[in-house]
């Protein structure tokens, strides 16, 4: 794909020094910032101010692009030059895994030039912390990348997408950004996409770091830092997709109450590499699951075993490890679903995978 690039702006102010004999004094150059549009709320139109959930393609709004977004918030020009690019616009809970190579690979492209010095992705809410997280392991740059959306349209009563967006911008922008791996911007918060998770359904204050805890906030667009992520990330990263045109295909087996292993059968018969249990507490589940998946195992599919809890840490168990298993650790299942389907690009070995999901 080749999106249709939006040159918005790459001017640097000039100062003259009046008088004879002065030197001419040339401004510092602003950093340049790539703002990757992809979709999502913070494109999104609603038929008037107070539709902050019913909005978008649903009630036949189209969304806007990345020029408008951008022209929208001209505020961002104090932190750095700016250039746009529409990579696709489509609400974040229909994106693929095709769109997350497209896009991966393309900020890959976009970071590597030593005119670019950061990258913001703007993006809808539902999956952000499923494609921060993807891009966290795949991304081949130490400059910063930011991942940001809103919670309400751009039509709505105390918009958040603006200051979001600043706030983005203005933190892509900083030299205090680098090697931080993939960031979360929102809220005036700052988090890690390793730890950062939708707590809330509609609350602009859903992204929380449950169990790492924040690695910043903003305040009045600038970036304090109080924390450093220490999992392996982006140039620290084994993984790369730069030739990969599709991923192991891996499912998702959510265990309740009475559950047995249909649903794991049925993952199996799909063709799934590999599956992702979420259990209850530790990683615990009914005997006739537990059965289902060691059957899987047995066929040759990766298993990781985590827990439905949203926090806390599942680590190696006797029974899960003797049957081949792989445990989460701090994983939420979602992204545990991520991390394996690029473990699976590299090896079906459980020792393997498990020391991917202590070291990522």
């Amino acid at each position: 794909m080749n999106p249709k690039k939006i040159a918005l702006t790459f001017l640097t102010a000039i100062g003259l020094l009046g008088g004879a004999g002065h030197a001419i004094a040339q401004a510092p150059a602003k950093p340049n910032v790539v703002i990757l549009a992809t979709g999502g709320t913070i494109a999104s139109r609603g038929a008037d101010s107070l539709a902050l959930t019913d909005y978008g393609l649903s009630k036949g709004l189209q969304p806007v692009g990345v020029e408008a977004l951008v022209t929208a918030v001209p505020e961002i020009q104090k932190f750095a030059n700016i250039t746009g690019e529409q990579i696709f616009n489509v609400g974040s809970s229909k994106l693929s895994i095709d769109n997350w190579l497209t896009l991966a690979k393309r900020t890959n492209e976009i970071l590597a030039s030593k005119n670019v010095d950061g990258v913001v992705i703007t993006h809808g809410t539902d999956t952000l912390e499923e494609t921060a997280y993807f891009l966290n392991l795949v991304v081949k740059s130490a400059k910063p990348v930011v991942i940001v959306g809103s919670m309400r349209p751009s039509t709505g009563m105390s918009a958040d997408g603006p200051l979001n967006l600043v706030n983005a911008v203005a933190l892509a922008a900083s030299p205090s950004a680098r090697d931080k791996g993939v960031m979360v911007s929102m809220n005036e918060v700052i988090s890690s996409a390793f730890s950062v998770t939708k707590t809330n359904t509609t609350n602009v204050a859903t992204f929380k770091s449950l169990d790492g805890g924040d690695l910043g906030y903003m305040q009045n667009s600038t970036p304090y830092f109080v924390a450093q992520p220490l999992k392996r990330h982006t140039v620290h990263s084994e993984f790369d997709v730069s030739n990969l045109q599709k991923l192991p295909r891996v499912d998702i087996n959510y265990t309740t109450l009475g559950s047995d292993g249909v649903l794991v059968d049925a993952a199996v018969a799909a063709g799934a590499k590999g599956i992702v249990n979420a259990g209850v507490g530790h990683a615990n589940m009914p005997d006739v699951t537990l059965q289902s998946l060691k059957a899987a195992r047995q066929k040759g599919v990766a298993i990781v075993v985590g827990s439905r809890a949203m926090s806390g840490i599942v680590t190696p168990v006797g029974q899960f490890t003797e049957a081949g298993f792989v445990t989460s650790m701090m994983h939420t299942t979602q992204k545990a679903r991520i991390l394996l389907m690029l473990g699976l690009t590299k090896t079906n070995d459980p020792k393997e995978l498990q020391r991917m999901f202590e070291e990522y």
